[in-house]
């Protein structure tokens, strides 16, 4: 098969990488299309994926939103014109959804949390399959057009797919610079231009500022944008580590002693490698997230003196799943 992949946001990169080597690996032809956003394009050079660049977000913006899927949807159509794609495959590109529609391509979403309405109400009618975890009820997802018999639940989440495989890189904590006998705290700002999380969020700015009052604390800020880090190292805080590049999240994650976060893909990753993870997510919370508050394995965090800090007891043994599941349930 002659597979067409989209990638839009930073963490489809990683969600993607293991997927792209099992089909090359099975004989498939893969071809990668990126949208520049976030770390998006350098995370794909660091993970050496080959891939063409079309396109950019743009921003917070309803009608930029919209003049941006029109536009880019119009240079995905140019670029596959004779490619002769069979399948199209994306972790919810509208873009390449409605592309795929024109082109009459096969499409297949994939996603993991189910209120990115807008989203959803393109790509569920659209897509032909849509790959999800099966923690999100099926019932839910009807109100976006999505038939019983295009969805596809998969067992597990996402983050033990792709961590499949995963060495941690103990250089990590050397390479940013951190203190090792501190108490390492990584923090992830919020997804502020996402259509699902259109508010501000004071909660992280407390967090930030309690933290860095803390002598024996390490607090490394992975921004998702160019303007949240240019905020953020200009506000010089102490015993604060704003990162200027991308690093490897999964290593410093693992070698992390708490981990807090605004969206979902990190704090997954932190419950799958087993660092202690707190939620400050103001969006409408997920089936997923929703689980794992449940379960212990996640904490809602409302106030900065609610974060337990204090060096971890230990590395946890991973519990992962072969990516060729997925592979499986794609091409299938």
């Amino acid at each position: 098969m002659n597979v067409w992949i989209d990638i839009t946001n930073s963490p489809h990169v990683v969600i993607f990488k293991p997927i792209i080597e099992e089909l090359k690996k099975r004989g498939h032809s893969v071809t990668i299309t990126a949208r520049e956003f976030a770390q998006t394009v350098p995370l794909l050079e660091m993970h050496k994926i080959d891939y063409t660049l079309i396109g950019h977000h743009r921003g917070k913006s309803f009608l930029k939103k919209a003049v941006g899927l029109l536009s880019r949807t119009k240079d995905l159509i140019k670029f596959a014109k004779g490619k002769k794609f069979d399948l199209g495959l994306s972790h919810g590109s509208n873009d390449l959804a409605v592309a795929s529609l024109f082109l009459r391509i096969p499409h297949i979403t994939m996603f993991d949390y189910e209120y990115a309405k807008i989203a959803h109400h393109v790509n569920l009618r659209i897509s032909k399959k849509a790959l999800f975890p099966d923690l999100i009820p099926v019932d839910v997802l009807r109100q976006y057009g999505l038939k019983p018999k295009r969805a596809f639940p998969y067992p597990g989440l996402k983050e033990e797919y792709y961590l499949y495989g995963f060495k941690p890189n103990k250089n990590i904590l050397n390479d940013i610079g951190v203190d090792e006998k501190k108490v390492i705290v990584t923090f992830r700002t919020p997804p502020d231009v996402a259509l699902y999380h259109r508010f501000e969020n004071p909660l992280f700015d407390n967090i930030l500022n309690h933290l860095s009052r803390q002598s024996n604390v390490c607090t490394i800020i992975l921004p998702r944008t160019e303007e949240q880090r240019l905020r953020l190292k200009n506000l010089t805080l102490k015993n604060v580590i704003v990162t200027d590049k991308v690093v490897d999240a999964q290593s410093l994650i693992y070698f992390s002693d708490v981990v807090i976060s605004a969206g979902g893909t990190i704090n997954r990753e932190a419950v799958i490698l087993g660092t202690p993870v707190y939620t400050i997510f103001a969006g409408k919370m997920g089936a997923i997230d929703n689980h794992l508050i449940k379960v212990g394995k996640l904490k809602k965090l409302t106030c900065p003196e609610e974060v337990n800090l204090k060096k971890k007891d230990a590395y946890s043994e991973l519990n992962l799943r072969e990516p060729g599941i997925l592979v499986d349930m794609i091409i299938n």
